[in-house]
């Protein structure tokens, strides 16, 4: 593996992929939806942090949502399967799969 030398956070990796930053949210926060490691927590305070994503980890949720979004069958399936709140994903389901 290689060395880590930059992370990008939620809402920026939102913006760059053309997502709802709480539906990325919604899938990172259990970590086990990306590899190990991809998924990074910066302390900014005590008590205070930000998640941030590794290339690896946009790359495989970029690929994650592309292949989700193949039909609306697939995309209705996986929110259900990753997206814990169902108002959440009631929403994100009324709209179009891209």
């Amino acid at each position: 593996m290689a060395t880590i030398t930059h992370v990008r956070t939620l809402d920026y990796a939102a913006k760059m992929l053309g997502e709802d930053v709480e539906l990325l949210e919604a899938i990172v926060w259990n970590d086990d939806n990306l590899t190990y490691g991809s998924i990074i927590s910066v302390y900014t305070g005590p008590d205070e942090t930000i998640t941030a994503l590794t290339d690896d980890g946009i790359d495989e949720l970029s690929d994650m949502l592309r292949e989700a979004r193949r039909t609306t069958q697939t995309w209705h399936g996986f929110l259900d399967d990753f997206l814990d709140d169902p108002e959440l994903a009631t929403r994100f389901k009324a709209q179009p799969p891209r």
